[in-house]
């Protein structure tokens, strides 16, 4: 399902973290997983889905997406855990 979401990847618990944005959830996650990026998410090896949130359209996406990458590793990692306390990998709950 094609739709503007925010998400954050992580290496591991408390790992490295990386966040994006796309309009293919699945798509995009799919080519973080296979290396398909040639970018920080291939180089540190993170691919663990462990946050998103959906938006109604791509302004407010970014928007989102901007605001998240600005804030300190702590309210990141109280955003996840607030949502995913276990670190689960969501992927697979998205296919």
């Amino acid at each position: 399902m094609k739709q503007p979401c925010v998400y954050i990847l992580a290496s591991q618990r408390n790992g490295t973290l990386y966040t994006g944005v796309t309009s293919d959830l699945i798509k995009r996650i799919w080519e973080h997983k296979n290396d398909q990026t040639k970018d920080f998410t291939n180089k540190y090896a993170v691919h663990r889905l462990v946050y998103f949130e959906h938006h109604e359209d791509m302004i407010s996406a970014i928007t989102r997406e901007k605001q998240i990458k600005k804030w300190n590793r702590a309210w990141k990692l109280r955003l996840i855990e607030e949502q995913n306390p276990g670190w689960n990998d969501l992927y697979e709950k998205l296919l």
